[in-house]
């Protein structure tokens, strides 16, 4: 075998997790129909285990009952003693890293998708949590590709500062899908359409993987987080102006200095400002008003893996 290629153990156990956020319906609707026919997710050799993670928020068609779940898989969170007095998802959170986790340990499940929605105009996303992972840039590599061409944005939410603790991070790759934009609550057939088959091209790469199929070095176009910005906001702390029209709808486009961001009630334009041309994401989404943020901006940039194949072949 050519020395350019990193061998990698081949995946057993994989996992696919909707109703994370119980009003994203597209992963709720596709994890509960694979729950009752499975036959297209699986694959030869691969056990794949479809999970509702948010039972109860998925029931009540809301994005969480106490706390957001997709935050609170950190290790003081995960280590709470066991009690009723915990939040809901805190409880979840715990159960979910025992049958899928531990996180951080040998026994964790290799691979997780957890799938969401967003109602911002993002298509479809890969979420990335680790810019050295040559597995997961091939994978989604393949997947792009795959999907070509229709696009497929990667997310890369790697920062100093800014923690997730997602539900998928218990396993050793974790991949996010996020597909929109789609309204909670709500189904629209073209997104189910685009996540059913992102999660198609990324159950054939670990296939093809698995059987031993050498992927040669490749190079994806990523987005990454710098930091996330709050609307404006007057002195009682209510939101002070709204997304800025020829921002909306505008998710991965070229965002300069001088672009308008924000439009005040009476008809004022507040500009991005700053010095440098970014790329934002996540822009007006719903579920984040509660969280201050009017969109994330990011930076375009270039992420290059080693060939990869698997160590049994």
């Amino acid at each position: 075998m050519t020395s350019c290629h990193v061998a990698e153990d081949p995946i057993k156990k994989v996992a696919i997790f909707g109703g994370t956020h119980g009003n994203e319906l597209t992963g709720v609707f596709l994890v509960k129909h694979w729950l009752e026919n499975s036959t297209e997710i699986q694959r030869t050799g691969l056990e794949v285990k479809p999970f509702i993670t948010n039972p109860r928020a998925v029931k009540k068609c809301t994005r969480y009952i106490d706390c957001d779940l997709n935050r609170v898989f950190d290790p003081e969170n995960l280590g709470k003693k066991k009690s009723e007095d915990l939040p809901y998802e805190v409880r979840k959170a715990q159960e979910i890293n025992h049958l899928f986790g531990p996180k951080d340990s040998e026994d964790s499940y290799d691979i997780i998708f957890d799938l969401h929605n967003t109602t911002s105009n993002m298509g479809c996303t890969l979420i990335l949590e680790d810019s050295r992972n040559d597995f997961l840039i091939q994978m989604f590599h393949y997947i792009k590709t795959s999907l070509a061409p229709l696009a497929c944005y990667v997310y890369l939410i790697e920062h100093p500062s800014l923690k997730y603790a997602t539900t998928r991070s218990i396993a050793k790759y974790p991949v996010g899908i996020e597909v929109g934009p789609q309204p909670q609550g709500v189904l629209r057939a073209d997104i189910l359409d685009q996540m059913r088959k992102m999660i198609k091209h990324a159950l054939d790469f670990i296939q093809n993987f698995n059987e031993g199929k050498e992927f040669p070095p490749c190079a994806i176009e990523v987005y990454k987080i710098m930091e996330k910005v709050d609307y404006p906001r007057n002195e009682s702390g209510e939101i002070a102006a709204i997304i800025h029209p020829k921002l909306q709808d505008q998710d991965w486009k070229p965002l300069h200095p001088e672009d308008p961001v924000f439009l005040t009630l009476d008809g004022k334009t507040i500009s991005l400002g700053g010095d440098q041309t970014v790329y934002p994401v996540f822009v007006n989404e719903a579920a984040y008003y509660e969280k201050k943020e009017a969109f994330a901006k990011t930076t375009k940039l270039t992420l290059n893996a080693k060939g990869i194949r698997s160590s049994l072949h």
